[in-house]
């Protein structure tokens, strides 16, 4: 059976940018974030901005401040962000993920209390081994993990042993299938997404896959446009939605930007973020129309203010495939040339 899970909406447009303060932002980052944001803002939208800071290994705060610096240097904007330590009425709570644990606990009780999950007390090496597929990781497990099926015995003798155990989404057997606004209809089977998925680790964590269906649902987040490289996210994420009756967004799946070995551009790029782009001297018009030209909505890629783009941005300009940021290109950024 197929179901159609994003169905158009009449709600008012609510956009959303979701930065990890993990490390620095790049070019990369700046176009998701600028096409999210030209997309809800050409539409009358409001823009959220939360920060998904649930990896605690990983997380820095001198990373969050320098986002926040990095997109208003940009020009982005946005109606409610982390510095809204109560939320707003469009947002509620506070837009930081490392503050809405009791949000994201509350949720897996009513998925526990229908009877969707199981602990798994399989180990990351233990899950390759079953799916055959060695860059499995724990958030995903295949369809024959021994833990689907363990008896209450079986779970509290594992649990007697010391072992840890992640909490998983019990997938139905049935495809997901949604209209994405760029790259067309999207059909998921249960093996496409990786199967039943964690939505909380084996060390307590909260899993990304809950607390961003949560968090999208919960502020009423109408759209969201983000790096094709999460399309396996989004029907682990629509199942979620579906089981806690939250309403989906509408979904769009941009093009990546490459480096010129064609790697999708990452914090490794270091030459690439904007910290070291502005620290060179760029002007942030000049990567914002640079940023415009790629999207098919500034041909001659001259500078402009976000702003400035609203009235001419449509996700149908946009290319359907990966492009590659080249030294010629960064050069140009930084008058070199």
């Amino acid at each position: 059976m197929t179901r159609p899970e994003n169905t158009p909406s009449t709600r008012p447009v609510v956009g959303r940018l979701a930065p990890s303060p993990t490390g620095l932002l790049h070019l990369g980052n700046a176009w998701a974030f600028l096409l999210a944001w030209l997309s809800a803002r050409s539409q009358g939208g409001r823009v959220l901005l939360r920060m998904e800071d649930l990896d605690p290994q990983r997380s820095r705060r001198a990373f969050a401040d320098a986002i926040l610096q990095d997109l208003a240097w940009l020009g982005l904007d946005w109606d409610a962000g982390p510095d809204n330590a109560g939320g707003t009425e469009v947002a509620p709570g506070p837009l930081v993920q490392s503050r809405r644990g009791h949000i994201y606990a509350g949720a897996i009780t009513r998925l526990e209390a229908a009877g969707l999950t199981y602990p798994c007390f399989c180990s990351r090496k233990e899950l390759r081994q079953l799916a055959s597929a060695p860059n499995l990781g724990e958030e995903e497990a295949p369809r024959a993990d021994p833990c689907r099926n363990l008896d209450t015995a079986e779970r509290e003798s594992l649990l007697a042993a010391g072992r840890h155990a992640a909490l998983r989404l019990r997938c139905p057997d049935e495809a997901i299938t949604f209209d994405d606004a760029v790259m067309g209809p999207q059909r998921f089977a249960p093996g496409d997404f990786g199967g039943d998925f964690a939505l909380r680790r084996s060390d307590g964590v909260v899993a990304y896959q809950l607390a961003v269906a949560v968090d999208d649902g919960i502020m009423g987040v109408t759209e969201v446009v983000r790096g094709r490289d999460l399309l396996p996210s989004t029907p682990r994420q629509l199942l979620v939605m579906r089981f806690l009756g939250l309403a989906a967004p509408r979904y769009a799946h941009i093009p990546l930007l490459l480096d010129a070995d064609g790697e999708r551009l990452a914090k490794r790029h270091a030459s690439l973020s904007l910290a070291t782009l502005r620290a060179r001297g760029v002007e942030p018009a000049r990567i914002v129309g640079y940023l415009a030209g790629l999207a098919g909505i500034n041909p001659a890629g001259s500078p402009a203010h976000p702003r400035e783009l609203v009235g001419r941005f449509s996700l149908k300009a946009l290319p359907r495939t990966d492009m590659r940021v080249m030294e010629d290109d960064v050069a140009r950024l930084v008058g070199e040339h």
